[in-house]
């Protein structure tokens, strides 16, 4: 993945956006992690944290903020997509103004990271950093935990349900390995019924080869769009 930066002035310590927008793809972590950065004898603990709402995030925040309660600051951002809203919030937490919350928003946005939390919590060294030295130190450590992170590629699909022969159930599970598409979740009654994700695309692909009799099924049934996840190798 492509990790860059790009810093621009921010003029509040603490602000909220809440922005419409319709997103068919962003990208997001599979699990949380902290990573660590010393600069100068200052300690900078970056928390990358996977969240699904504002009021999770905000709890998370709170969390960090005891664990590490003898640290000096707490910088945070976040990008969280809820109601076809692009939720996003930073502050500084006492830093001057514009070194931390700002250009660490800045990274999620220029990444395309979405529901992601990232606190940078930092333990003062004794040696001033000044602005530039700021905004470095806290972009290191953003840009550093999300490197080491494992990453998953959201994208707009589609649910299905089918029902197969158990004959023909190992002959469609290769099918779907070899066309991008997920088995869910399986029932086995008189036929096997099963719930399968898959990329819109591919969703054409299945249903072209459905009336082809390419695949043996008994029925195939398309259900609600929803986002499904990809993993993404690193490079």
């Amino acid at each position: 993945m492509d990790i860059r930066f790009c810093y621009k002035s921010y003029k509040f310590i603490n602000i909220l956006y809440v922005k419409g927008i319709r997103m068919n793809h962003y990208v997001t972590i599979k699990e949380n992690l902290e990573t660590e950065i010393v600069i100068k004898k200052s300690k900078f603990i970056a928390s990358l944290i996977r969240v699904a709402t504002k009021e999770e995030a905000e709890e998370k925040i709170r969390k960090i903020k005891k664990k590490y309660f003898d640290a000096r600051h707490h910088c945070i951002s976040y990008r969280i997509l809820e109601s076809n809203k692009i939720i996003e919030r930073f502050s500084d937490d006492g830093e001057p103004s514009g070194t931390a919350g700002g250009p660490m928003l800045n990274i999620l946005q220029k990444n395309n990271l979405v529901n992601i939390l990232v606190v940078v919590t930092r333990y003062f060294g004794g040696i001033l950093l000044g602005t530039g030295g700021l905004v470095r130190a806290y972009s290191e450590s953003v840009l550093k935990a999300i490197e080491e992170s494992e990453q998953l590629e959201i994208l707009e699909g589609r649910e299905c349900e089918v029902g197969i022969e158990y004959s023909n159930f190992e002959k469609f599970k290769y099918y779907c390995k070899n066309n991008g598409i997920s088995i869910k979740d399986s029932i086995y009654t008189e036929e096997i019924v099963c719930k399968i994700e898959m990329e819109e695309q591919i969703k054409e692909k299945l249903l072209r080869d459905y009336e082809l009799k390419n695949i043996n099924l008994l029925y195939l049934n398309v259900l609600s769009k929803k986002y499904i996840e990809k993993s993404i190798e690193k490079t």
